[in-house]
């Protein structure tokens, strides 16, 4: 089973999201099983923007108040996850949209507060529960996840994309995960994509400035992934980023 993680600007461009739709349904058809998850960021932007309501963040992370996660749980596992479904649905895959937080496919903490700043209603993946996933997956039918994950006591809980990508591909046994995103892999310093890094490297090169942006949390979202017992980690589309054990 390969998870695919579906995120940056390929959500917004309708011509790039349908040619990476386009292969994974050609694979799905193929005999691969697949799992998609996805984000929407830009999407929230522009719907709190509508709204009205001002986006705040601190450290890289969406401050999310009540009103904020009404629009995050609006949009991820609303309008973004059935455009997604519908789009897939018209290639003639058999799919359906779920969110994290439907039968504890996702599982997340509290993030505590930084600096003092309370983030509300943010939380950091803990783990997660593969029975509905493969339940789906059996049944012939393609899941697509939003990045909504189940915090204590039912609580909804907005997450990182790219981490809830990696806790779903290590509870159901993946053994490629792979992150499609807007960037043709992780960059060095002059700018090449890295063909092929092994964790180690990949360890160091969190600890210096060449890893920015959305790249930070992606690269440490592989790691995890990778040493929980996936195998394969790819970042960026066919010719990326090959992440290795060693």
């Amino acid at each position: 089973m390969n998870v695919i993680k579906l995120g940056g600007s390929l959500l917004d461009d309708p011509a790039r999201r349908a040619e990476a739709l386009s292969a994974i349904a050609a694979q799905w058809k193929s005999g691969r099983e697949i799992v998609l998850v996805h984000g929407g960021g830009k999407h929230v932007d522009a719907n709190l923007k509508r709204l009205g309501i001002p986006k705040r963040t601190y450290a890289g992370l969406r401050v999310t108040d009540d009103e904020t996660l009404d629009v995050v749980v609006a949009t991820l596992a609303g309008s973004v996850n059935k455009m997604l479904v519908a789009e897939l649905s018209a290639m003639g895959v058999l799919v359906a949209g779920i969110s994290g937080c439907d039968a504890s496919t996702l599982v997340a903490e509290a993030h505590p507060p930084l600096d003092g700043v309370d983030l509300g209603h943010v939380g950091r993946v803990t783990g997660g529960d593969p029975t509905l996933v493969q339940a789906l997956v059996t049944s012939g039918i393609l899941p697509v996840i939003s990045s909504i994950a189940e915090g204590p006591h039912g609580a909804l809980l907005n997450v990182n994309a790219d981490t809830a990508a990696a806790a779903i591909a290590i509870a159901v046994g993946a053994e490629e995960l792979i992150f499609i995103t807007d960037v043709a892999g992780l960059l060095d310093a002059t700018g090449n994509v890295v063909a092929e890094l092994c964790a180690t490297d990949a360890e160091a090169l969190l600890g210096t400035e060449v890893v920015t942006g959305g790249m930070r949390p992606k690269l440490q979202a592989a790691l995890h992934a990778l040493g929980s017992g996936v195998r394969r980690i790819t970042i960026g589309e066919e010719g990326g980023t090959q992440l290795i054990a060693a």
